[in-house]
């Protein structure tokens, strides 16, 4: 059935008349391409084995990336969904291979799913070109033991992760010294997924495998693939310390696409916490939207934050379409079987084949599969990031036929601001993957494994700016230094100690009371006021009460029920400033990147049923908790807010409303994540003046609230623009209220808040 998806479209969503909850409506002409033909020194049989697979040109990002790499530049290729980055190192992989038989490549993937899928090409590839000792391999957590041993000493091209070459391969690289000793390529894919604690181990990572490599006599070329973001080329370089060549001009086709930004509207049957204003849920729009695109004819892709999520939007679309077309009810479907290989197939097959025309999934649908030829994505929300939206949207039109994506706002700050200011999300990105390498928790950590593995020089110690770290491992007896090189005194291995994606202050593991069967984990820092005694812990869906936090043995246990109402945390927080850092006076302003100790304790929880009516609330004696971090902070004067409207008894308010909304609006600048950050504001604070400070929310710092305080009018701007666009008439979870507010969102005043972040503006302005 052929659809139309321009206005015609939209006004089937819609309805007659008005645009009624489209905010805004952008049109992505189609592209034809710039097909480039084959390098020379490609050879005749690895391009046939792309010619087997419809391969027939280069498109020229595809040849800049690959001429690059080939000569041995560090490159990163930064393109969007469906441009053909995987050929830009194939073919420079699969040329060394052919050409020199010691040569070997390493790939490395942020989830299994999306290497599973590489490794399958690579293998079909190989087979075409008569690459028969290649031997592509997976070297994963569940990789059986005898494949790991034939990859190790038998495979040419290892398909892992960086969680296994910190874990095992770096520990044990004399196993591994066959495969060092060629090493020619390392592929570093979707590197934008390394951002915050895990970028910042994965950087150390990459530095300690390269530093082997070339001990071993390698010199290999890192090959990085990378969703659009703002200097891919930076973030690239940042991850190895090396100098990155960056190809970012997509010269592959694509279809005409129609981007639709929703904002549900305001329900009039309910009202949420303090009788603010509640929005129709993202996810019951996103039902409605489906089953109508589906009934349209369009085959549709729906995005939602949660597994329980993508269940509840496919059984909305279903109950939608067995009233406007029941024929249609059985063919949505949700996605919740993790990454399992059959799964992936099938759904693969079936949507190829149209026994399914809807799908509602997590993003986990947003790597590692290849769904093509797509009418429709819908987003329920923004899904955190520019290059996370981009990819989610690409999943739609990709064999070049037009497309619509619609992005339904949630109850979110970030998600107000984008669907009022398209800009932001439709034009160039401004968002910038954020690492901190040298943050001193996670540094000495990957120091203490470096010299385990091979003593650390002063030459590499002032290269890793580390001078500071290493003199402390060495006053903690950890290092011993010894004719210009550190060694690490005997001990237990600090490798397992790691954990390259978590927090540096260890992680607690839940588990189910009586089976003791793990359900997941989380970071200590973060659970007194997520996993605390009679909290409501959500696990796939699934309802689970806690019973008992033991930070001691580092586990929470709990038991499978659903209580009829969800718990939020309650939290004293108190912020001391414990260094000069860097500070900027404006006049009555201030503004400031500082280290600072955070010092926060959960004193009880709110129960809540799900309209959002307020329980009761139970004391909790949980014990002090200490964050050595890093905050940006600004202070105003009584004074300048005084003369600009906002009493003194409206400060406290307004002050608390603006931080709630900085936090929301932090990632539109940093890829973070809301839970990656904290915030406090005060009438009086360490200088006597209102204060705000917004932290990250891991030892040393992540590098969150540096990006805001460098980008800090952008950011503040958006922020008071977001505020400003809602159309709630004193605060609601879309512009200032804060679903993890320790203080129960009290006091608020929305209309302070934009008053202080105007007075900020205007002398940054100055």
């Amino acid at each position: 059935m052929s659809v139309n998806f321009g206005d015609d479209l939209l006004a089937v969503l819609v309805g007659s008349g008005d645009e009624g909850p489209v905010r805004h409506i952008a049109q992505i002409p189609a592209a034809a391409g710039a097909p480039r033909p084959w390098p020379e020194w490609a050879p005749a049989s690895v391009v046939g084995a792309f010619a087997e697979r419809g391969v027939s040109a280069l498109w020229s990002h595809q040849l800049q990336a690959a001429e690059l790499a080939h000569r041995g530049r560090h490159v990163v290729i930064a393109t969007g969904t469906a441009s053909g980055k995987s050929l830009a190192y194939q073919l420079p992989i699969m040329t060394a291979l052919e050409t020199d038989p010691r040569a070997r490549a390493l790939y490395l993937a942020p989830t299994k799913a999306l290497g599973h899928d590489q490794l399958s090409t690579a293998h079909a590839l190989c087979a075409v070109a008569g690459l028969s000792d290649v031997a592509p391999s997976a070297y994963d957590g569940d990789t059986a033991t005898e494949i790991r041993r034939f990859a190790r000493e038998r495979s040419r091209w290892v398909f892992s992760n960086p969680d296994m070459i910190h874990l095992s391969l770096l520990r044990n690289h004399a196993r591994w010294s066959v495969f060092l000793r060629g090493l020619r390529y390392i592929v570093v894919d979707e590197c934008h997924y390394y951002r915050g604690i895990f970028g910042s181990n994965v950087a150390m990572v990459l530095r300690r495998l390269l530093r082997l490599a070339a001990r071993y006599g390698a010199d290999p070329t890192v090959v990085f693939a990378s969703a659009t973001t703002a200097a891919p080329g930076e973030t690239a370089a940042e991850l190895i310390g090396a100098q990155v060549e960056e190809v970012s001009a997509d010269g592959s086709p694509h279809g005409a696409r129609t981007v639709a930004l929703w904002e549900p509207p305001l329900r009039e049957d309910v009202t949420g916490e303090h009788g603010a204003p509640v929005r129709r849920s993202a996810g019951a729009e996103a039902a409605r939207v489906m089953a109508d695109l589906m009934a349209e004819g369009a085959r549709t892709l729906t995005f939602v934050r949660s597994r329980r999520g993508a269940e509840l939007t496919a059984l909305g679309a279903r109950e939608r379409l067995l009233e406007t077309a029941p024929a249609l009810a059985s063919q949505v479907a949700s996605y919740r079987a993790g990454y399992l290989a059959e799964d992936r197939r099938e759904l693969e097959a079936a949507l190829a084949d149209g026994r399914l025309r809807g799908l509602a999934t997590t993003n986990a649908l947003e790597l590692g599969i290849d769904i093509s030829g797509l009418d429709a994505v819908v987003l329920a929300g923004f899904p955190g990031t520019v290059a996370s939206f981009w990819q989610q949207a690409g999943r739609s039109g990709r064999r070049g036929q037009g497309a619509l994506i619609v992005m339904i706002a949630r109850d979110d700050p970030l998600d107000t601001y984008l669907v009022h200011h398209p800009g932001a999300l439709l034009d160039r990105p401004i968002e910038r993957v954020v690492i901190d390498p040298s943050n001193p928790y996670v540094q000495g950590p990957q120091l203490l494994c470096a010299a385990t593995e091979l003593p650390i020089s002063d030459a590499e110690v002032r290269v890793w700016g580390a001078e500071a770290v290493v003199a402390d491992l060495v006053d903690d007896g950890l290092l011993r230094r010894r004719a210009g090189n550190y060694y690490p005194v005997p001990g237990p291995d600090p490798h397992p100690g790691v954990d390259i994606r978590g927090s540096a202050g260890g992680q607690i593991a839940i588990l189910e009371t009586g089976t003791g069967r793990l359900l997941g984990s989380v970071g200590a820092g973060q659970a007194p006021a997520t996993v605390h005694p009679g909290a409501v812990y959500l696990h796939q869906g699934e309802s689970y009460v806690v019973d008992a936090l033991e930070f001691e043995d580092g586990v929470a246990f709990v038991h499978a029920e659903d209580p009829g109402y969800n718990t939020s945390a309650r939290e004293m927080v108190e912020v001391t400033v414990t260094g000069d850092g860097e500070m900027l006076s404006l006049g009555p302003v201030t503004l400031g990147l500082v280290p600072v100790s955070v010092s926060h304790q959960v004193t009880g929880f709110l129960r809540r049923v799900p309209g959002g009516e307020v329980l009761d609330f139970v004391e909790l004696d949980m014990p002090r908790q200490t964050l050595p971090t890093r905050a940006m902070m600004y202070t105003i004067t009584p004074e300048a807010l005084l003369e600009a409207g906002v009493s003194a008894l409206r400060i406290p308010g307004s002050l608390h409303a603006a931080e709630h909304a900085a936090i929301g609006l932090l990632p539109l600048v940093a890829s973070c994540d809301r839970g990656d950050i904290g915030g406090l504001s005060t009438a009086l604070g360490p200088s006597g003046l209102p204060t705000v400070f917004v932290y990250d929310g891991y030892p040393g710092g992540a590098g969150f609230a540096e990006r805001g305080f460098r980008d800090a009018a952008l950011w503040l701007e958006a922020t008071a623009s977001a505020i400003s666009a809602c159309e709630c008439p004193a605060g609601c979870p879309s512009c200032v209220q804060s679903p993890k507010c320790g203080n129960g969102n009290e006091p608020l005043d929305k209309a302070g808040a934009v008053v202080v972040l105007r007075v900020i503006l205007a002398a940054l302005g100055r």
